[in-house]
């Protein structure tokens, strides 16, 4: 079986007749069944993605005309995304057993187009993390190295592509748990603009930051996934209403483009010497291909990190107050009283990460410390947002390393919290501003490791950067 790296592949060799649904979903599952040590899947779903196929296999032969968009594409789904009648346990016991009553509604146009969806996979906890350690279900490990870490939270969406498990995973990404793992594990990963894709049906960890990603080995599917997601909702309020373009018909960037970078960044005492570059040869190259790539001042890239972790803290501790072991998931047995239901169940269900940020989040809310944290969090944001607006008011993309470090030892930084926050300080950006941002694979560090580039346009322009993130890629 080849790996096939985009659905038009697929599509192509099950129109010709050189494969069938159920012979793909049988690779897949014995390539999940291979890699099965690396612990990137939760459940697997074989039985009715075996179904599926056999289905669409059918629905094929009979009328080639009606099959979906989707037919044949083989996908995976981060363990926050809601499935009619399937578990999802954000990777943490205080959900252990939860079944979902409804279908998040990017997965219900996924499943309107015919993909198969083989399974849930690992992520941190919650979605709090950039290493895939924090999880019920133990950590999930790269498989370029099985030692290292494949980042977070969306890490084991990541590996299941990496590994060939699935042609496409969704994640999620509320400040790089998309792009960084992407590009810990050499794949593509892509979030939109927040609002782009419906929230309903995630599992909601920041508000106002999370989006729905899509992790890849090609642009053309990222730009087709959104196509399908994309849109209006009547079920979530934050989803845009502007009309969603063809994103995968338009593929094709025939210009020069203007691009920023910022010194601060590459040029910064926290970044990897490879990684450095790496990233300047890139710039090199697109140089030599015509366009512009300036160094523009961002004075505001220190603050983001500590303004991002005060606002997503607070927005943690506000949505996980619903998991009080009353009304479904975990509730301790040894609770004697409503109070110890309440204390008991989520001291057992939550994990160390979890319980710090709701700790932290509920500190910066609270009387005596709104203002002099959230509020003044707020502030900041607005300032970076502005900032950044502006910059790509004047230039195309923002151009960046997506993590100053190559992925790390597994349990190397689990009990330093702080410096494995900082790793995010690339990626935070496009969420405190909600524009979108795609982290592409751009070589291997000296020790053997992906490393990944990371681009940024402005809100609403996911069709200008797919279309040049596929013409560079």
């Amino acid at each position: 079986m080849p790996k096939y790296v985009s659905h038009q592949q697929v599509q192509n060799d099950l129109k010709a007749g050189k494969i069938s649904c159920q012979e793909l979903v049988e690779y897949y599952l014995s390539q999940i069944e291979a890699t099965k040590e690396l612990n990137a899947y939760v459940e697997i779903f074989a039985e009715e993605a075996r179904q599926k196929a056999k289905a669409l296999d059918q629905k094929l032969k009979e009328d080639p005309d009606s099959v979906g968009r989707l037919f044949g594409v083989v996908i995976s789904i981060k363990d926050v995304l809601c499935y009619k009648g399937h578990k999802v346990t954000a990777a943490s016991k205080i959900l252990n057993g939860f079944e979902s009553l409804f279908s998040a509604t990017g997965i219900e146009r996924l499943l309107r187009e015919d993909v198969i969806i083989i399974g849930r996979v690992n992520c941190d906890e919650f979605a709090m993390g950039s290493t895939c350690e924090n999880s019920v279900y133990g950590p999930t490990k790269n498989a370029a190295d099985p030692s290292k870490v494949p980042g977070g939270s969306s890490g084991a969406s990541a590996v299941a592509v990496q590994i060939d498990t699935c042609l496409v995973s969704l994640g999620t990404d509320t400040g790089g748990s998309v792009r960084q793992p992407a590009a810990f594990c050499g794949v593509i990963g892509f979030k939109p603009t927040y609002g782009r894709i419906s929230r309903y049906g995630l599992l909601a960890y920041g508000s106002s930051f999370d989006q729905i990603g899509v992790l890849s080995n090609s642009v053309e599917d990222a730009a087709l996934f959104l196509e399908i997601m994309a849109g209006s909702d009547e079920f979530d309020a934050t989803v845009s209403t502007k009309p969603v373009p063809k994103y995968s018909e338009s593929l094709t960037f025939d210009k020069k483009a203007k691009i920023a970078y910022f010194d601060t960044a590459l040029n910064g005492e926290g970044i990897d010497e490879d990684i450095r570059k790496l990233s300047f040869g890139f710039i090199e190259d697109l140089k030599k291909e015509g366009h512009t790539v300036e160094s523009v001042n961002f004075e505001y890239l220190d603050y983001i990190i500590p303004a991002y972790y005060v606002l997503t803290t607070a927005e943690a501790s506000s949505n996980l107050s619903r998991y009080d072991g009353i009304r479904f998931g975990h509730r301790s047995s040894d609770a004697k009283n409503i109070d110890e239901v309440y204390k008991m169940s989520r001291t057992e269900g939550f994990g160390t990460e979890v319980k710090r940020r709701i700790m932290l989040g509920t500190f910066v809310l609270s009387a005596g410390y709104y203002d002099a944290y959230y509020s003044k969090a707020q502030k900041v944001r607005r300032l970076i947002t502005d900032r950044t607006i502006e910059i790509l008011g004047n230039y195309d993309f923002i151009l960046m390393p997506t993590s100053p470090i190559p992925a790390w030892e597994i349990g190397k930084m689990i009990d330093d919290p702080v410096t494995m926050y900082l790793a995010d300080i690339f990626t935070v950006q496009a969420n405190m501003v909600g524009i979108p941002a795609i982290s592409l694979p751009i070589g291997k560090h000296s020790n053997g490791m992906p490393v990944g580039i990371q681009l940024m346009a402005n809100k609403f322009e996911e069709a200008k950067l797919l279309a040049f993130s596929n013409s560079i890629c």
